[in-house]
């Protein structure tokens, strides 16, 4: 009797690949897998007992090369790590389908860049967000100060109107009016009505 481990398995892989422009990358990927149980003497028969080294590590290496191979550094290191995971899983189960094997999951645990171009993608995703950030507070000054350019527009024309609209005999009426209430306070004074220098009435305390 040949015993098969039908449970869920993870194997581990690190391996060293190259970006689309031929950088060296080093990736690690986790695989969880187990055999089609009901493929089992087709595997045993077509693959054998170590499968895993026939069948199931092969074919996540070549998987991993192909899916790296279409992506620059940049984008592994930034933008790209779930989809690059998608696409390993897909193609890893591509095979595997083939081959009496059930892919459950892969895992992509870590990538590795070489330090000088993590190093460079790190200071230029840094000048990006600096110049992101430049350009709002540029905007938000721009929008400031057309802001204030518009209140200041409104007051202008409100002065104008307000000037337009107080002539002589209007300012006399509203001395006089001031004047009038003021005279009905309690304190004792003086009022001498159109000797002032406009016209206006003056007030004088005891």
């Amino acid at each position: 009797m040949i015993v098969y481990e039908v449970r869920q398995q993870e194997v581990m892989e690190k391996m060293a690949v190259l970006s689309s422009n031929g950088l060296e990358i080093t990736v690690e990927v986790s695989t969880w897998y187990q055999p089609n149980k009901g493929e089992l003497p087709s595997l045993h028969q077509q693959k054998g007992r170590d499968y895993l080294n026939a069948v199931v590590k092969p074919s996540i290496r070549s998987a991993t090369r192909s899916v790296i191979g279409r992506y620059t550094p940049e984008q592994i290191y930034s933008t790209k790590r779930d989809a690059i995971q998608a696409e390993i899983y897909t193609e890893t189960k591509n095979i595997l389908d083939a081959q009496f094997v059930e892919l459950n999951k892969v895992l992509v645990r870590d990538i590795t860049l070489p330090s000088t171009i993590k190093t460079a993608i790190e200071n230029k995703l840094k000048q990006e967000q600096e110049s992101l950030e430049y350009e709002f507070k540029l905007t938000k000054a721009k929008k400031e100060a057309e802001r204030q350019r518009i209140d200041a527009e409104g007051k202008a024309v409100a002065n104008k109107i307000l000037s337009e609209s107080l002539t002589d005999k209007i300012l006399k009426e509203k001395g006089i009016q001031a004047t009038l209430e003021l005279a009905k306070s309690p304190n004792s004074k003086v009022v001498i009505v159109g000797s002032a220098k406009d016209g206006l009435p003056l007030i004088l305390n005891d």
